[in-house]
């Protein structure tokens, strides 16, 4: 593996915790929606990952993350009894996500810091592709 992988390594990792990212970001955004029914309410979404080592060694390809999709969380719904609420169904409830905020900005930090490695990461690749050539001269 040469150097230069490196860089496509951590190409594909900014990728991957970019939509992870972008899915907390969703959740977060979506956390007090109300709906009148279960099946209109919006629910929690997760990206699902994974590591192509295994497969890239023997395709003699890079290595690296793979964002597989991205799924509905199956845990239940909020379910609340407001009769007086616009949106309350007929038997006088309203559902809301299933979004934990405090789950979700652990997500958000964790997702934040993985970025902020992978770019520390490039950056002392080209630092050291800098450095290798200069040595020549």
């Amino acid at each position: 593996m040469s150097l230069f992988n490196v860089f496509e390594i951590a190409g594909s990792s900014l990728s991957a915790q970019s939509t992870r990212l972008n899915t907390t970001a969703s959740n977060l955004a979506n956390a007090e929606s109300i709906s009148s029914s279960r099946d209109q309410t919006y629910r929690a979404r997760y990206p699902v990952f994974s590591t192509a080592m295994n497969q890239a060694l023997e395709a003699r390809e890079t290595p690296g993350v793979n964002v597989l999709g991205i799924v509905e969380s199956t845990a239940p719904l909020q379910v609340e009894y407001h009769p007086e609420h616009p949106l309350a169904n007929e038997d006088g409830n309203i559902f809301m996500p299933n979004v934990n905020p405090i789950e979700e900005m652990a997500n958000m930090i964790s997702a934040s810091r993985s970025y902020q490695s992978s770019v520390e990461v490039l950056n002392t690749s080209k630092q050291l592709l800098i450095r290798t050539l200069s040595l020549g001269q």
